[in-house]
């Protein structure tokens, strides 16, 4: 099958499975666009795109670390995903103990506080937190959200962990009190729920993407059972939920924006605020099958990346269309709008050529393969 990607944009295609085991072919664009400086300016595409995620990326070691970014080739998303990576800053660059910070995109907005680095402390009889080390910009990541795993000292097998947030820090259910001088607290909380004890269910907070293993994400997965096992596999099982192909936990998600949604940050870039607009962007998806037959689906926007430490925005468009049997039955698939001597030359059955100089390549080509099979 050809794909034929007409945007500046990254464009690839995959094959999904529903869980009623039926094929879909499945076509991904991907936008990167600089953030402007001024809210009074338009975001404009970058000379660099980045290009599609195949498998899941991480900000250390897989099992033990946070999502960075997560595979983009999923068949479908019921609502958009929200993320930012990035970082805190000080209000006017001087060093704080504690920010708040806040994204809004259209109506989704969240709001939490970072706090300067702390560990636990031991105060005459008591165990308390150190005051805050001062910052002018603080990572913001679910490593350092409340959560992670602990073991108990005397027996390395006995671990728990938080399942919100299996990787983050400050979970100490099994640590001895003698064993917590030291040990680090998280630098994100709610607003007015300090994290201040070792056990409590406190939210994990940060804007980048949830690992599939934190909950509820697990619960939209289905039933692997041995019913599955002996009559399922290897498809999906019949309670799987498309909600487990969203990366941003469940404050992030929206429905489907439009394009003009108005994006603000706050305390999230240096300059302490940032305005601009998701830009109007129509991305046609042309399916063509083996009978010529042709079938446009409008992709839609389902995933909002901004990377304010970057000065970038990215932006997932996604596609599909079902298949009566394989992805062989399918011919051509063109993402965005061709130009219309190309469509001329398509209808009337022709070779479309974009300039002389490729005519030129192909007749040269043509003969060296005629010349190639005389010998």
């Amino acid at each position: 099958m050809e794909l034929l990607n007409a945007t500046s944009m990254a464009a690839a295609y995959t094959l999904g499975t529903d869980p009623s085991a039926h094929e879909r072919l499945v076509v991904v664009a991907k936008g990167t666009f600089v953030i402007p400086e001024s809210p009074h300016q338009e975001l404009e595409t970058a000379d660099e795109q980045a290009p599609l995620v195949m498998a899941d990326e991480f900000t250390g070691e897989p099992s033990t670390s946070a999502t960075l970014y997560e595979s983009e080739f999923v068949p479908f998303k019921p609502r958009c995903d929200v993320l930012l990576n990035g970082s805190a800053y000080a209000p006017d660059g001087r060093p704080v103990h504690e920010v708040a910070v806040r994204l809004r995109v259209g109506r989704m907005q969240k709001s939490f506080n970072v706090v300067g680095d702390r560990v636990w402390d031991k105060v005459l009889f008591s165990l308390t937190p150190t005051d805050p080390q001062p910052f002018e910009a603080m990572p913001i990541s679910y490593d350092r959200a409340y959560g992670g795993m602990d073991e108990a000292q005397d027996n390395p097998e006995n671990r728990r962990a938080y399942r919100r947030n299996p990787v983050g820090v400050g979970y100490y259910p099994l640590t001895r009190r003698k064993h917590l001088p030291g040990r680090p607290l998280p630098n994100t909380a709610e607003i007015g729920k300090p994290v201040e004890n070792t056990t409590g269910r406190h939210s994990p907070m940060s804007f980048g993407a949830i690992g599939r293993s934190f909950e509820p994400r697990p619960t939209y997965a289905g039933t692997y059972d041995q019913n599955w096992v002996d009559n399922v596999f290897p498809f999906l099982p019949a309670d799987f939920d498309p909600l487990y192909y969203q990366s941003a936990p469940q404050d992030q998600q929206m429905d489907y924006p439009g394009g003009g949604d108005e994006v603000e940050l706050t305390n999230l870039t240096p300059s302490g605020h940032a305005r601009f607009r998701l830009p109007k962007i129509d991305v046609p998806v042309e399916f063509t099958n083996a009978a010529y037959e042709r079938t446009e689906v409008a992709a839609i926007l389902d995933t909002i990346i901004i990377e304010p430490d970057l000065r970038r925005l990215m932006l997932v468009w996604r596609a599909s269309l079902p298949l009566k049997r394989n992805i062989f039955e399918m011919k051509q698939v063109v993402v965005g709008r061709m130009t219309r001597a190309w469509y001329r030359a398509r209808d009337s059955g022709k070779t479309y050529y974009p300039s002389l100089g490729h005519l030129a390549r192909a007749r040269r080509k043509e003969r060296g393969e005629a010349e190639g099979e005389q010998e």
